[in-house]
């Protein structure tokens, strides 16, 4: 993570430079400011990010036909800046678009295409059409069983979207099932620091959880959190999910002060780089204001639950079943 201020100010550099020795659309400039995006997004800066996008996908749209399989990439960084915005409609735009070209230059069991239907996928998982999502995250599996190695880290991270699904449809034994086969191909083939290794002890984690098997749960999560402390920044949105995550344990347990202190540390780094109408700030919102229900807070935990529907109404299609439920949450404190 120390070295992103190094790489900005390198890209940087080169950009300045090729903008005084190359005409102003000149294909080149467009791999600067896209890789100036991709730092940007990595510091989780995603405004800046989605600028230098954008120009270096209008440089390429002046040099290359709209098909051309390059373009794929650039529709596909754009979507995933509004993705992690919470953009839902608009990354799942320019995820279409991008396999639209994959698909007219590619064999049909090419790996890029199973990376371009998990993109799809993730978004229809987001906006809780879950067949959808299963079908897309399907169809990449089995492209990658035919083109990858039975250990890759690619194939690993569809088992994972698939266990994804499988919990968010309440069926925990497939989703510990995947998420299962997910960690053993990783152990086998990343380091045991890996940040994709954080996100399947999360996972895992949530099952145990979900199951009311709380020590196993705890277990999980802290490895996880171990392994983000040591790569990421301080103030990445995943270190909130996992600050999340075990303030949600505390919670189950009743031990109320513990999980407001994890919610809050969540919030507070949610509130650095996200935009207000976040769902992730919705549903840290709605924890706190949950915990202050329970300790008899009534007035702080209607603030706080109002916060997340409030911003749930902006960011989430009506029929979620977050929104419902933090509705129900605000109505049962009015009542208080």
């Amino acid at each position: 993570m120390g070295n992103l201020p190094k790489a900005l100010s390198s890209h940087e550099k080169a950009l300045e430079i090729s903008k005084h020795s190359l005409p102003h659309n000149h294909p080149d400039l467009a791999t600067s400011y896209n890789n100036i995006g991709l730092v940007y997004n990595s510091m989780v800066n995603y405004p800046k990010a989605l600028s230098y996008y954008e120009t270096a996908l209008e440089i390429k749209q002046q040099s290359l036909p709209p098909i051309h399989p390059d373009m794929a990439f650039f529709y596909n960084n754009i979507g995933l800046v509004h993705y992690n915005m919470g953009n839902y409609p608009k990354a799942l735009s320019y995820y279409e678009k991008a396999l639209e070209i994959q698909q007219q230059s590619l064999p049909p069991n090419h790996p890029h295409l199973a990376m371009f239907y998990n993109n799809i996928g993730l978004i229809y998982k987001n906006i809780v059409n879950y067949p959808k999502a299963l079908s897309y995250h399907e169809k990449a599996v089995e492209i990658q069983q035919q083109s990858l190695p039975p250990n890759h880290p690619h194939l690993a991270m569809s088992y994972n979207n698939i266990g994804v699904i499988y919990d968010n449809m309440g069926n925990y034994p497939k989703a510990l099932s995947y998420y299962e086969k997910t960690l053993e191909i990783q152990q086998q083939s990343l380091p045991p620091n890996h940040l994709h290794l954080a996100s399947s002890y999360n996972n895992i984690g949530v099952i145990y959880k979900s199951i009311g098997n709380y020590p196993k749960a705890f277990s999980y999560y802290e490895k996880a959190l171990e392994i983000k402390q040591q790569s990421l920044s301080p103030n990445h949105p995943s270190l909130a999910y996992s600050y999340g995550n075990i303030g949600a344990l505390h919670y189950s347990m009743s031990n109320y002060p513990k999980a407001l202190s994890y919610d809050e540390r969540a919030l507070e780094i949610q509130q650095q780089p996200l935009p207000p109408n976040h769902p992730d700030l919705a549903k840290s919102y709605n924890n706190i204001g949950s915990v202050y229900a329970n300790m008899g807070n009534y007035p702080k935990a209607r603030t706080f639950l109002e916060h997340a529907v409030q911003i749930a109404q902006q960011s989430l299609p009506s029929n979620h079943p977050d929104l419902q439920r933090w509705r129900d949450n605000l109505e049962r404190v009015k009542n208080k």
